[in-house]
């Protein structure tokens, strides 16, 4: 039983499912199980239990009823990051921006975030953020 793990709402499921596809079994070791870039709805496990799902954005509003709100609000600080410990923050970076990635920050030493800390920030097809962090 997964007792808990991301589902991400998606805008642009395509996009965001190559995205994933290309840099999730890399970062993490973890298999696609189901889905596939035509959408509603993908996930991928580590060990059999799940790490990441997407599930189309759309379809989830007009499941709860909220369709008739609007999809983006003015710019505003992030609410939520997804994190991701690997081996070496710029090979995955590198990895990231190659399949459709954005740069937010280059990978930085962050002795004052924790001994021996590294990251790098970037956003995924969809605009969410992103750490990359070794240690």
């Amino acid at each position: 039983m997964d007792a808990l793990y991301n589902r991400l709402l998606v805008s642009r499921f395509a996009e965001c499912f190559d995205f994933y596809e290309a840099v999730l079994p890399p970062l993490t070791g973890a298999v696609l199980v189901k889905g596939s870039s035509a959408g509603p709805y993908a996930n991928w496990d580590v060990a059999d239990q799940a790490l990441l799902s997407l599930f189309d954005r759309g379809l989830m509003a007009f499941t709860v009823g909220t369709s008739e709100l609007p999809v983006e609000a003015p710019p505003v600080q992030d609410a939520s990051m997804l994190v991701f410990r690997v081996t070496d923050v710029d090979e995955s970076l590198a990895l990231c921006l190659r399949h459709g990635g954005t740069l937010a920050v280059e990978p930085t030493n962050r002795p004052e975030w924790g001994p021996n800390l590294r990251s790098a920030h970037l956003r995924d097809p969809d605009g969410r953020l992103i750490e990359l962090q070794s240690y």
